[in-house]
């Protein structure tokens, strides 16, 4: 509860910093915020052309889900990567609480997240509609996921902004890990296929489910699609644990590590 004072004492700032991040994030850019959903966008169709030149069968409404759940998390660890060695002269010079800069990262991020989910909304909207179906009911939820989502993107930019202090390769090894990611994470597949080419090895379809990635992107699809069930089991639950050992780890991590930021930066 202290760090919520903490951080609401400095709220102003924290909110300078995030619209800071949106303002200069798109400055000079003739399409501006338009971009926000534009590279969600480009990615999804780049991704459904060459799957259908592979043959490979995956519903593009699962696959639009897919890429702007992934975009809100690399956006999140790629602003909070540089985000402390970014503001040296913030950090060396002002006394504040240091998480304030990768919340306001992830914060930033989050807004980009938001705008995309409305426009997302529109589209997979239009495509379900065209095949007779519509949103499932569990969609009001979508709040409580999107809170959760925040929590988990934010405890991975606290990791990484504090290690990119200390250790300047962490984010060439950051953007290897997201590339690999990336692919070990339902985003232009559904979960079933993992399940098909499992086969009888089960074991495979289990420990893919400790993914967080896997749980949250699965989530985000089986709110909002009828056709897309949550599948429950002690692997999944262990991965929705996941994120909230992670928080607990990386405010710990953060805080520790924070003490000695302005003398390596």
């Amino acid at each position: 509860m202290r760090i919520l004072a903490v951080l609401y004492k400095f709220r102003e700032l924290l909110l300078n910093l995030v619209l800071r991040d949106l303002r200069s994030r798109y400055r000079g850019s003739v399409l501006g915020l338009l971009w926000i959903v534009l590279t969600p966008l480009f990615m999804a169709f780049i991704y459904i052309f060459f799957l259908r030149l592979l043959r490979v069968r995956i519903p593009i409404v699962e696959l639009i889900i897919g890429v702007f759940a992934w975009q809100f998390t690399v956006q999140a660890i790629q602003s909070g990567m540089a985000c402390i060695t970014g503001n040296a002269n913030l950090v060396k010079k002002i006394y504040f609480p240091r998480m304030i800069i990768p919340l306001s990262a992830t914060l930033a991020a989050l807004v980009n997240f938001l705008l995309m989910l409305v426009v997302q909304f529109v589209i997979v909207g239009v495509l379900l509609y065209r095949e007779g179906a519509w949103f499932s009911g569990w969609s009001l939820g979508l709040p409580i996921l999107v809170a959760y989502h925040f929590m988990f993107s934010f405890s991975m930019a606290l990791l990484v902004a504090a290690s990119n202090v200390y250790f300047r390769d962490t984010q060439h090894i950051v953007g290897l890990l997201l590339s690999a990611w990336f692919f070990v994470s339902p985003i232009m597949y559904p979960l079933s296929m993992v399940d098909a080419l499992a086969g009888d090895a089960t074991w495979i379809s289990s420990l893919y489910m400790l993914n967080p990635l896997s749980v949250i992107v699965t989530a985000y699809r089986s709110m909002q699609l009828t056709s897309v069930s949550f599948p429950w089991s002690p692997w999944a639950v262990i991965g929705l644990c996941w994120p909230v050992l992670l928080a607990v780890v990386a405010f710990i991590t953060f805080q520790r590590s924070q003490r000695y930021f302005s003398d390596w930066l």
